[in-house]
């Protein structure tokens, strides 16, 4: 997590001050519910809330010395207490507070997250109705297949970040439990009900079971969900990243005045934003092995997971931020050049419509391997730059047996392979 890469909010949520307000928020609600059940006097419970505060500078020199985090920060806390401190974490242990909070965490970081899809969403939306029926190559294996629709690949792009949305919400979900359990989670020392009243008050619900420590197998999902995300931003930037090539040429990202693009050649103007988000895609991915192998932890509890956690929590979700937020903003300022994809259509003298012609001689009774025969036969000249793919279907006697010369031309009508695009553009968006 570098400024570089980090946008304010999603960043705050992952401060110190930030952390140990949520700490302080468990163990006093905990103290609330412990007031309730007549465990601590209702009046301590009030002087928590009241006098409660605390100091990182302190938190972090206590620290040093007792080599614990959490008996860092509830010394310091009960310097700021007093005598009721005593009775703040009651029957609790410290993942009781370290897994409530990541929890938390975690949840307000898939808030973010979630708007910022819902922001590129719209963007991808607005752009590809803008270019619904802008006619463009499309490629397999980086060569001219048949032609689409450059809102046909908007389109894709919107539906496949459409089910991101539903895997992070699904996902947010997931990790979205509290757990107040005390040692190796049975309650021994604390009534369940405590568990409730936090988990309701911080926003999540009860851990079913928790062994001391909230299952990571929820978290490996959140992160391998954060991992598929990234996949989906770097397979968009690099679909931009190749259409603005020199000899393609079809897009490319906005370059404001006085932007530079290399400090040794001034024509430049390279695709440093998606090349960028091709990086911190892999950042994101990153995290989702680490998060799989947390989930083995030794017995009822061990803080082999942690050191981890306090890596790619804050990293994972500030560099996904950063990139969804930057994605959007290439979208929305995407320069697009419609010429130059009609030009780039066009390259290949009309063998795109291969494949129609294909089919049209064997609807007209010549065998599938003939047929194939016929149109490579005509295909490959065009290939060497020496004829037109219509002119020589046209001059072959063989395909001219099957197919007249109005029939051959009627093959090439480009409205052929866009005439489903309203179809697909009534899935994705559902008639909106």
């Amino acid at each position: 997590m570098i400024p570089r890469y980090s946008r304010p909010e999603m960043t705050q949520i992952w401060s110190p001050e930030s952390k140990f307000q949520i700490w302080f928020e468990i163990e006093a609600h905990a103290c609330d519910a412990q007031a309730e059940l007549g465990i601590i006097p209702k009046e301590s419970a009030k002087i928590v809330w009241e006098r409660g505060a605390f100091e990182v500078a302190r938190i972090d020199e206590i620290e040093r010395e007792v080599k614990h985090d959490v008996i860092a920060f509830l010394t310091n806390l009960a310097e700021y207490v007093g005598e009721d401190a005593r009775f703040v974490h009651q029957g609790m242990t410290s993942s009781d507070v370290l897994d409530t909070c990541f929890n938390v965490q975690l949840v307000k970081a898939a808030d973010i997250l979630l708007n910022d899809i819902d922001a590129l969403l719209t963007a991808l939306k607005l752009r590809a109705i803008e270019h619904k029926d802008t006619v463009c190559i499309g490629r397999s294996h980086g060569i001219h297949a048949e032609p689409v629709t450059f809102g046909l690949k908007l389109a894709q792009a919107y539906a496949e970040f459409s089910r991101n949305k539903s895997r992070l919400e699904a996902a947010r979900a997931e990790v979205a439990t509290c757990a107040i359990s005390g040692a190796v989670g049975t309650f021994a020392n604390i009534d369940p009900a405590v568990e409730a009243h936090v988990a309701e008050k911080m926003g999540l619900i009860p851990e079913p079971v928790s062994t001391q420590v909230i299952p990571r197998d929820r978290h490996a999902m959140f992160f391998a969900t954060l991992g598929v995300i990234a996949s989906s931003v770097e397979r968009l930037a690099t679909e931009i990243r190749h259409l603005q090539r020199t000899e393609v040429l079809e897009v490319e990202e906005y370059f404001s005045k006085g932007q530079k693009g290399s400090s040794s050649m001034p024509h430049k103007r390279n695709p440093v934003l998606t090349e960028n988000l091709t990086g911190l895609a892999r950042l994101v991915r990153s995290a989702t092995v680490p998060a799989m192998e947390n989930v083995a932890l030794w017995h009822e509890r061990d803080i082999s997971h942690s050191s981890v956690e306090r890596g790619i929590g804050p990293d994972a979700t500030v560099t996904l931020d950063f990139a969804l937020a930057r994605l959007t903003g290439v979208i929305e300022k995407l320069v697009v050049y419609p010429e130059n994809m009609t030009a780039n259509l066009n390259k290949l003298g009309g063998l795109v419509h291969s494949q129609r012609v294909l089919l049209a001689l064997t609807q007209a009774g010549v065998s599938r391997e003939n047929a194939y025969r016929l149109v490579q036969r005509n295909a490959m000249p065009v290939w060497r730059g020496q004829g037109n793919f219509l002119d020589l279907l046209k001059a072959d006697d063989e395909v001219s047996k099957a197919l007249s010369h109005s029939q051959l031309e009627a093959l090439f009508d480009l409205g052929y392979h866009t005439k489903h695009v309203d179809t697909i553009f009534a899935r994705v968006f559902n008639g909106e």
